[in-house]
């Protein structure tokens, strides 16, 4: 993981947190089913080798398998999604519910996400014809990943000795942000006049409280989160750069521009190479199969 002091309110890097770690907690865990639709709050999920169980195991695509998402398609964010036993109920404004059987698949296929090609297997054509009538694009199609295919692994150059498999996310396990630091966002939004934001824009995993400084996530190293069977370890390895997403309205799928530039004038991280930074990257070092639940005790290592 890349070193460095904490950034400070006004984005310069400030003195290096003087201790070695400390306690804070879950305060909140979301789900992502389907990559870009609209997130779960949960009070509690296994953990898989790839994440969360399910999380990001769907995704759209387009008719040459390439991968769609709010980028493209702000109106996904509308797509919420409801977890039962088995199947996930999808719904959106004007259409009605989609059925997405946990057990059924249809024919496979390979698709793309980012640089990578992997194996997957189609939805079939109702689901299809689901998106494509939403989203207004012909041709669409809902995929799931095949976990029996080739793995996908989050990028060495950050996960070193540690082979980190993920599915449709954008190349890590496990995202983690934190109150303070969208405390500290909000709180630059309303001194500028403009309307305050939730972690839903952010889409991450896994919500810290108790952290001393907004954005101490940025300089964690380890995360030992209390669980049932035993601890999980996670290590925070990469800071997410933000694309246009967050200024998605996940109420409305309207485009703004508020977000990014508050983002801007502090969150402008040298090790991104000047990227707008928020919530950091997480691998899976021990705890698959355990379960994380919010309220969990956390041990955060500097």
């Amino acid at each position: 993981m890349l070193r460095g002091g904490r950034h400070g309110h006004n984005g310069r890097m400030a003195a290096q947190h003087p201790t070695d770690g400390f306690a804070c907690t879950v305060s909140q865990l979301f789900l992502h089913p389907i990559k870009s639709c609209a997130g779960i709050e949960l009070r509690e999920r296994a953990l898989i080798e790839t994440g969360l169980d399910l999380d990001r195991e769907w995704m759209v695509v387009d008719a040459h398998g390439e991968m769609l998402t709010q980028r493209e398609l702000p109106r996904l964010a509308l797509v919420q999604p409801t977890l039962r036993d088995h199947d996930i109920v999808l719904r959106a404004p004007g259409m009605l519910a989609l059925h997405v059987w946990l057990d059924r698949v249809e024919s496979r296929c390979r698709v793309r996400v980012w640089d990578d090609e992997v194996d997957a297997w189609d939805m079939g054509d109702l689901a299809a014809q689901w998106f494509s009538d939403f989203l207004g694009q012909p041709r669409l199609r809902l995929v799931r990943f095949d976990l029996e295919g080739r793995v996908r692994l989050a990028e060495r150059r950050w996960t070193g000795d540690i082979q980190a498999p993920t599915v449709f996310a954008d190349g890590f396990p496990l995202l983690v942000a934190s109150t303070g630091s969208m405390a500290e966002l909000n709180r630059r939004l309303a001194a500028a006049g403009h309307e305050t934001v939730t972690m839903a824009r952010f889409r991450p995993n896994i919500v810290l409280d108790g952290l001393t400084h907004p954005h101490d996530e940025d300089m964690l190293d380890t995360l030992e989160i209390d669980a049932p069977e035993g601890p999980v370890v996670l290590k925070l390895v990469k800071p997410c750069v933000r694309c246009t997403i967050p200024d998605v309205d996940p109420a409305t799928a309207e485009r703004g521009q508020t977000v990014a530039g508050t983002l801007a004038g502090y969150r402008a991280d040298a090790r991104m190479n000047g990227g707008l930074t928020f919530g950091m990257n997480a691998i899976i070092v021990s705890g698959v199969d355990h379960t994380l639940a919010v309220g969990a005790s956390v041990r955060a290592s500097f």
